[in-house]
């Protein structure tokens, strides 16, 4: 009897953790078609508490820009790349753009920051370290082509647990009154 019943318990659970209940949140950051805002950041939540930020980019002084995306992957995740370019695109459009690799390096999030591996290329993958509960992944990108006055950066999408989620595309745009480029929503 004890046994029916903890299988009827146990059952529906193991259902419910095979079914994929993530749904992406927006994925497109821009939520007007002016893009005026300002962001300081931007976050963007994956399964698996696999996370994806960065923030604004330093302006180059021939109108390019370099950025930086910081994926955050926790003990015993992994996540595999599904491309290895990062793409500079027309808001919602064309491509305009690769964005040169200029560095990938890991560390553990307990660790000195000055203590990195540093990755000569985008890795097929991203995999935690053991030694601690999160490993910090960070790429800095060049573009060194003029840059318009909004685009949009679209990082590779992710396969998590042989399952392929969208990655958000990043909104950037000129602001004037700051003589920079910055996120915009």
């Amino acid at each position: 009897m004890r046994l029916r019943y903890s299988a009827l318990i146990v059952l529906p659970l193991l259902l419910a953790a095979c079914g994929d209940s993530f749904k992406p949140v927006d994925v497109y950051m821009a939520k007007t078609p002016e893009c005026s805002a300002w962001q300081d950041g931007s976050r963007y939540e994956l399964p698996r508490g696999i996370s994806v930020s960065t923030t604004p980019p330093v302006t180059l002084p021939d109108g390019g820009a370099e950025f930086t995306f910081v994926y955050l992957v926790p003990r015993g995740e992994r996540a595999l790349f599904l491309s290895r370019e990062y793409h500079v695109t027309a808001p919602k459009g064309a491509v305009l753009a690769k964005a040169e690799l200029v560095s990938f390096y890991q560390r553990a999030t307990n660790s000195r920051p000055e203590i990195v591996d540093v990755i000569p290329k985008v890795p097929d993958m991203l995999v935690a370290g053991a030694t601690s509960d999160d490993t910090i992944w960070r790429v800095r990108l060049r573009v060194k082509e003029k840059l318009p006055e909004r685009f949009d950066v679209v990082p590779p999408a992710f396969e998590i647990a042989l399952t392929k989620y969208p990655m958000r595309t990043f909104t950037y745009r000129y602001f004037a009154d700051r003589k920079t480029f910055g996120l915009c929503s």
